[in-house]
Order: structure tokens, then C-alpha cells, then sequence
């Protein structure tokens, strides 16, 4: 078997699906990419057994195969190149690899291509179509809040929930959640699934920046990514997703509404001094003018700002992880952002600011507060 390929494209879609690569797998043939050569079309596949990425680019060819390439040792060997056409000459009996380069050849073993892999085949699978530029967006918005914690799997991924009249992305690890409503991307039959954190990740490198139509099909077990020249399918989290409805506060008559940057840095500078084990933070709201401190007692480290702000509501002390806290405001990407709080106790809510300009984008970030210490 034999194709004839550009080193930089060759380069290019590996390197968009390397990321699934298994590393210490019991599995040898995980560390390998899949080359499916159908003449003239090449099919790239990489997989972790949990999750599957494949991606297609045009070659010069007249044959039809497979055949399993060690990952790492083409990637470096690829890095190296200018632009070039690459000749892969394939003995699949034996299973070894020639590329022949302007420079001269190079030689290494695969594996039978026959041994990776299945990918999948959806069965009963429901069906909903979104933007790349959506995908992308809803990723971006949630998945920093996804938990960690192994007894607790399903909070580790995003949960989607599809209705008749709008898409919700959900992530939260107990002590911050986010939940990002589309009322523009609809579905016909309800549903809902969890998806693992990697895959989010992987899928987020390889939208395009030019805007697409994103094809997503879904099961019990597993859920289908197709756009351009790419598919992802990967294994859903099994489980039941917490009722996170029930953790928002529904009554907040106390609104700050601050410069969201001057309230970021602050966070940032004060944080510094804070106890390295909380990372405490405490808010102090009077009037129009809102303190932000901090201190470790252990060190005698203390740290006082004041910001300008307009508040509506009585005024309070309330405490919060800066980690947390700073991670949610860097999140949100208008000129102002509002807290939207009832009591030091409850959680409180953040929003985007009147700049938010998007109808059909509904975005709402919890955070939980800490004991004022």
C-alpha cells in the first residue's frame, strides 16, 4: 500500500486528534494512529477506548487499507519537516512503514490496523444540530466548573439538557455551578445526557473558527460529534445528574453591579494575602462603595481594596474562595457584571451586565460562600 501526502496537512490533522492518544495504556495499539487509505481519501483515527476522534484529508492513492502507526515517533519525525510531499510505503504483511521525504527515509514498525478499536455504532439515537460557534461557547462557559471528585463521576462532566425550547449546559463541583441556556438551539424530543470532561476538551481544539453546523447524535451510551472532516463519539458519564435547580436561590434583593476587570484585579492583587488554605475573600458592601480584604492570620498578611460600585439593597458582609470567585468573573465577558445576593449564608449569583447583548444566551453563575473568619 502506498500514499503520497503533504507533510504540513499530514502534521495538522494529527496533531488535532493527538490529544486522545492513551498514554500507560494496557492496550499497545492506543498509542498508535489509525490510517485508512480508501484511494484517494485518508481516515486518521485516534482513541482511548472512552473516547474516538477520526478526521479525513485527500491523498495520492490508488489503494485500499489499514494500518496502525506509532503515534509519538510520526509526530516528532513530522515536526521536523518544511512543507513536502511524504511517501508512506506500507507492507501490510509484515506490517512496517517506510515514509520517504526530500531528506531520505525512514523506517519503523506498526500494527495491524485490524486489531484497533471499533468505533461504536449508534443505535436508537436522538438527533439536534448547533452552531460550532454555540458548541464552542457552552463549553467554554461551564466546563472550568466541573468537579473532580471520583465518587461523585457525574460532576465531572457537563450535563446537556435538551428541550423543546432550549438547550441547557450545566457544570458545577458543589462549591460553584454554571448553567448556560440557548433559547435559539431547540430540540423535538426532550433529553438529556452527561458528557466527560475530556472529550469537552478535545472537541473545543478542533472547532473551527469559520462557523459550521455541528451534528450531534445521542444515546444512552454514547454521543456523536460531526462536522466538516471530523467525528468525535465518546462514552457518556452513567448516572443520574443532581437536581441543580434546587441550589439556585430564587429570591435576591441585594444587586452589586461592578466593573467587572477593576473587580477581577482586585480579587487577583487581594487574594495574594489571603489564608492559603481557604483563599478567603470578604466582601463588605455599604452604599456605593464596596471593600474587598483579605488576611492570613498565620502570617500576619492582610490586604485592603475599595472599588466604586452601585448597589441596590441593605448592606452586608459576605466571603468567598478568590480561586472560585476569579475563575467566574474571568468567565464572564461584559464591561459590567451584577452579584446578585440575599444573605452572607446563601449563595450568590452572578450575571453579565447590561452590555449583554445576546437574547438567546442566558448565562447564570452560582458561588458558594465561606464562614466570614
Amino acid at each position: 500500500m502506498k500514499l503520497i501526502v503533504s507533510s504540513l496537512v499530514l502534521q495538522k490533522h494529527l496533531q488535532s486528534i493527538s490529544g486522545v492518544l492513551a498514554t500507560n495504556s494496557p492496550l499497545p495499539i492506543l498509542d498508535n494512529f489509525l490510517f485508512a487509505v480508501n484511494g484517494t481519501e485518508l481516515t486518521l483515527s485516534a482513541s482511548d477506548l472512552e473516547t474516538t476522534i477520526t478526521t479525513r484529508l485527500k491523498v495520492e492513492s490508488k489503494d485500499k487499507g489499514i494500518i496502525a502507526i506509532p503515534g509519538k515517533i510520526l509526530l516528532d519525525i513530522l515536526k521536523t519537516f518544511n512543507e513536502q510531499p511524504l511517501t508512506f510505503t506500507i507492507n501490510e504483511k509484515n506490517h512496517t512503514v517506510e515514509i520517504s521525504s526530500d531528506y531520505g527515509k525512514y523506517k519503523l514498525n506498526g500494527q495491524n490496523g485490524e486489531d484497533f478499536p471499533r468505533i461504536p455504532i449508534l443505535e436508537k439515537s436522538n438527533h439536534i444540530e448547533l452552531p460550532s460557534s454555540v458548541l464552542h461557547e457552552a463549553i467554554n462557559k461551564t466546563i472550568f466548573a466541573t468537579g473532580n471528585d471520583d465518587l461523585r463521576p457525574v460532576m465531572s462532566g457537563v450535563f446537556c439538557q435538551l428541550s423543546q425550547d432550549s438547550t441547557i449546559f450545566v457544570a458545577t463541583d458543589a462549591h460553584r455551578l454554571v448553567r448556560y441556556r440557548r433559547t435559539d438551539i431547540k430540540s423535538k424530543e426532550a433529553g438529556s445526557f452527561i458528557l466527560p470532561k475530556k472529550p469537552l476538551n478535545l472537541l473545543k481544539n478542533i472547532l473551527p473558527q469559520e462557523e459550521t453546523r455541528v451534528k450531534v447524535d445521542y444515546n444512552e451510551a454514547n454521543a456523536f460529534f460531526s462536522f466538516d472532516n471530523y467525528d468525535l463519539i465518546c462514552r457518556l458519564i452513567d448516572g443520574r445528574y443532581p437536581n441543580y435547580e434546587a441550589v439556585i436561590p430564587v429570591d435576591n434583593p441585594n444587586v452589586l453591579t461592578v466593573d467587572r476587570v477593576a473587580f477581577l484585579n482586585s480579587i487577583k492583587r487581594v487574594s495574594i494575602f489571603s489564608n492559603k488554605t481557604t483563599y478567603q475573600v470578604k466582601l463588605a458592601i455599604k452604599g456605593s462603595e464596596l471593600a474587598i480584604s483579605a488576611e492570613d492570620v498565620d502570617y500576619a498578611n492582610e490586604a485592603n481594596e475599595r472599588l466604586t460600585c452601585s448597589y441596590d439593597g441593605a448592606d452586608m458582609d459576605i466571603a468567598f474562595n478568590a480561586r472560585f470567585l476569579a475563575d467566574i468573573v474571568s468567565n464572564l465577558d461584559t464591561e459590567e457584571i451584577h452579584l446578585h445576593m440575599s444573605l452572607s449564608n446563601r449563595a450568590g449569583l452572578l450575571s453579565p451586565g447590561k452590555d449583554h447583548t445576546n437574547a438567546a444566551e442566558d448565562i447564570l453563575m452560582l458561588i458558594m460562600p465561606v464562614m466570614i473568619g
